[in-house]
């Protein structure tokens, strides 16, 4: 109930603040609602870091697949907060957490002290393939008022895949960035656990149970393998198509039915960035990641695990 006066709030805050300039009303939008994800992070169990088109669909699928096999849940339900653990109090308050909003709301843009003392699993993906992700559910997906509370370019603007991608403000260097931030706090964040979307594409039970394992919630091998088989990408287009997460609202839906670019689920595929750019842009994006990104995350050229391998798609 509190968290529901607390968006209830937040929507009269900013009405009342229509006439202001926009760059104001972003800026207290953004701080309140970074002060409600910051109110879950302090009641959270563990925390699921991600940048957006990660995989994260695929991963909170998978993952609550598993606690309703765990616990005798219906699979309608899809793993937000805290819902079903006011089902079951085993099981844990996840906080699914891209790190928008939170850092605006304490006024603190050099650190992530505020992750102290919390399980934080990262979900990481090649940049070069979340930018590219990113731009179709920006072209397809997104609401206009989220694309340019995020800094992303305006709905119907004239950008093309590239341009979206090589955008400091919303493509691979912003991504870099981001995943750069946490590789710098990695020494003082001591309970943390990395896990990459092209190794759960290889090893979706082996990344799962090490998962599962870290956060102290450990699962039958026949429970996970049973979960990461109702998360497949096959599987999963056809929940999408069926709508059966109705609670999710928008998150696992189409935009259009009809256009294929718009799933949720789309393609996933690894390495995938390569299908739009010629030669020359690849070698562009490719030299961003090898001298922009931290080595930790082992995208860098000649890493063999960033080819495509059999396996699952996620978002």
């Amino acid at each position: 109930m509190r968290e529901i006066w607390a968006v209830v709030t937040r929507h009269l805050i900013t009405g009342l603040l229509f006439f202001r300039p926009r760059s104001q009303r972003f800026a207290i939008e953004r701080r309140l609602r970074g002060k409600e994800e910051y109110r879950k992070l302090q009641l959270a169990d563990w925390v699921l870091m991600s940048w957006g088109k990660s995989g994260r669909t695929w991963f909170r699928v998978t993952l609550s697949r598993f606690y309703q096999l765990k616990h005798g849940l219906p699979m309608r339900h899809l793993l937000e907060f805290d819902n079903l653990h006011k089902k079951n109090p085993a099981i844990p308050r996840v906080l699914f957490s891209h790190n928008n909003y939170m850092r605006a709301y304490l006024d603190d843009w050099d650190t992530l002290n505020h992750f102290r003392g919390k399980k934080v699993v990262m979900l990481v993906r090649d940049p070069r393939d979340v930018a590219v992700s990113q731009f179709f559910q920006w072209k397809y997906r997104m609401r206009p008022h989220k694309m340019l509370l995020n800094q992303y370019p305006a709905q119907g603007e004239a950008v093309t895949t590239f341009e979206f991608v090589t955008n400091p403000s919303c493509g691979v260097p912003r991504i870099i960035d981001f995943f750069n931030g946490w590789a710098k706090a990695l020494p003082e964040l001591k309970d943390i656990l990395i896990i990459r979307y092209e190794d759960m594409r290889v090893d979706p039970v082996g990344v799962m149970q090490r998962v599962l394992d870290f956060v102290g919630t450990p699962g039958t091998r026949e429970q996970i393998e049973q979960a990461v088989e109702f998360a497949s990408y096959d599987n999963m287009k056809k929940l999408e198509e069926k709508r059966v997460f109705w609670g999710s609202g928008a998150r696992v839906k189409a935009g259009d039915p009809k256009n294929p670019n718009s799933f949720k689920v789309r393609r996933g595929k690894v390495g995938g960035y390569r299908d739009y750019f010629d030669d020359e842009q690849v070698a562009f994006l490719d030299k961003l990641v090898d001298e922009g990104l931290d080595p930790v995350f082992g995208y860098q050229a000649g890493n063999n695990s960033n080819d495509e391998r059999a396996g699952f798609a996620g978002s």
